[in-house]
């Protein structure tokens, strides 16, 4: 059992981190003010290869796989979570095509994104059916050589600047489980729009939007893997992304942390720097605590995925890292800028940016109750046990 990061990993840390210091910091508090799609952070990565992380490399990637995602995604969420959410947009979308699509699928739809020459966006939630999977009303119609595709997506990251979505519609409403299958949708089809532009909390550098579908033709060559099978293969999807947000949330820990860290042996208190104050003290410490508990779920996760151990009996271990790393992502960020005081409610500092973007994570790919919810019955079944 070995620790450490491989001597390719080590050297990966250190480019995303130098990236991350020298191209995203200094844009992060611009990103959250005037909340424009970031093409200028957009190129960076694509220049140093890190859309094409998780991808192998016969589909234009370097096979770093989801750890090295994992890797990149925590450097860069240290200064801008937005950033982050770029990097995520590799896999989300890509994700089921990776698993199930057909070779084709995979050399039209992944090599270009993984090149930084497309975008995508991953379309499944709607209005009534957030953490309701199964609850979708949008209807896939099979027609003459293909599909009619109906419907409204929303919360929908990237949706505005995406090249095509990976939308999730009912094909046998009244099949249970197998009525559900994954597609392929370009954007430029006819009758797909773009509705309502989120007005969000945080995370503002990404937009969020509403995507309409109205009678969209597509081909029988857009459904990805086996009709029916789309409930299953969003859930393996989500499921394989479970330690890339985790790591949204990790970085996000790292930096409020070492940000208050250095903030504290400056600022004077009573005569003496705040970091000598044992309350502090404490809470840097659970914090520090916490934060490494996080980052060993999330490379463990990571492994995981990049083993395809994302089916059921693995569920909990995935579902840990998500749901502690996003805890304590809301948890450093607040309790940091709690240490901070008045100056951390500011904007001069980052810390009620950090505050704002966390909260983005405990909600989206899966609530923390729906990770609890999930390792409990990991638990219940026998997947997660210890004799």
């Amino acid at each position: 059992m070995n620790f450490e990061l491989s001597e390719d990993y080590q050297v990966l840390q250190e480019t995303c981190r130098r990236i991350a210091q020298e191209k995203v910091k200094p844009r992060a508090r611009s990103l959250d003010e005037d909340p424009a799609y970031p093409h200028d952070l957009f190129e960076v990565f694509a220049e140093a290869g890190l859309f094409g992380l998780v991808f192998p490399e016969s589909y234009g990637g370097s096979g770093a796989g989801i750890l090295g995602l994992v890797i990149a995604v925590e450097e860069v969420a240290k200064y801008c979570n937005s950033s982050a959410l770029l990097l995520l947009l590799s896999r989300l979308p890509t994700g089921p095509i990776l698993i199930a699509g057909s070779e084709d699928q995979r050399q039209r739809y992944c090599t270009p994104v993984a090149r930084g020459e497309m975008k995508a966006a991953f379309a499944l939630s709607e209005p009534q059916a957030g953490s309701d999977v199964m609850g979708i009303a949008t209807r896939a119609k099979k027609i003459d050589g293909g599909w009619s595709i109906t419907g409204t997506k929303c919360w929908m990251s990237g949706a505005t600047e995406a090249d095509y979505y990976t939308v999730f519609a009912k094909t046998d409403p009244g099949a249970g489980h197998r009525s559900m299958t994954g597609f392929i949708v370009d954007r430029e089809l006819s009758g797909v729009s773009i509705g309502t532009v989120d007005r969000k909390m945080g995370v503002r550098g990404v937009p969020t939007a509403e995507v309409i579908f109205d009678n969209v033709e597509v081909a029988d060559d857009a459904v990805i893997g086996e009709v029916g099978g789309g409930f299953k293969l969003a859930m393996h999807g989500l499921n394989s992304m479970r330690p890339v947000v985790a790591a949204r949330g990790l970085g996000l820990a790292e930096g409020a942390l070492m940000y208050v860290a250095n903030y504290a042996k400056e600022r004077e208190a009573f005569g003496v720097p705040i970091a000598e104050f044992q309350g502090l003290r404490w809470m840097m410490a659970e914090l520090t605590t916490e934060i490494e508990a996080a980052r060993l779920l999330t490379y463990r996760a990571a492994v995981m995925a990049d083993e395809g151990k994302y089916t059921k009996e693995w569920v909990p271990y995935l579902s840990m890292a998500k749901y502690f790393a996003s805890e304590v992502a809301v948890k450093a960020s607040g309790e940091c800028l709690q240490m901070m005081g008045a100056a951390g409610y500011m904007k001069d500092h980052p810390l009620e940016l950090y505050y704002r973007d966390a909260r983005q994570l405990t909600i989206v790919e899966g609530t923390s109750q729906i990770q609890k919810n999930l390792i409990a019955q990991g638990l219940l079944d026998g997947d997660l046990w210890w004799d």
